[in-house]
């Protein structure tokens, strides 16, 4: 993870690892622009990105083409994230999965 977190952020991304390890074990994780994502085959599926790097007022959780979300003809590629509830953490539980498969 970026050493230059927040440490609201750290908090965020360290929760969000943790989820997407114990769901996807599958992915590998890997720095991407400084930031931890988690990638399948080599392309990256899911991604986290700091809101303290893009001077943001949130952290999103984001899905990039390799994950396995499409639905119909439009779907959400992207997440803010604020805190973590329990609900939150199934639900991105639920997405990474569908994302990884």
């Amino acid at each position: 993870m970026n050493d230059e977190m927040s440490d609201a952020d750290r908090v965020l991304a360290e929760r969000i690892h943790a989820v997407i390890r114990a769901t996807a074990p599958e992915l590998t994780p890997k720095p991407w622009y400084g930031m931890p994502s988690y990638a399948r085959n080599g392309k990256i599926v899911c991604f986290f990105q700091s809101a303290d790097t893009f001077k943001a007022r949130y952290a999103t959780l984001g899905f990039n083409d390799a994950a396995n979300l499409d639905e119909g003809t439009m779907w959400p590629t992207a997440f803010a994230l604020t805190v973590l509830t329990a609900d939150d953490e199934a639900r991105i539980s639920a997405l990474v999965k569908r994302a990884a498969s």
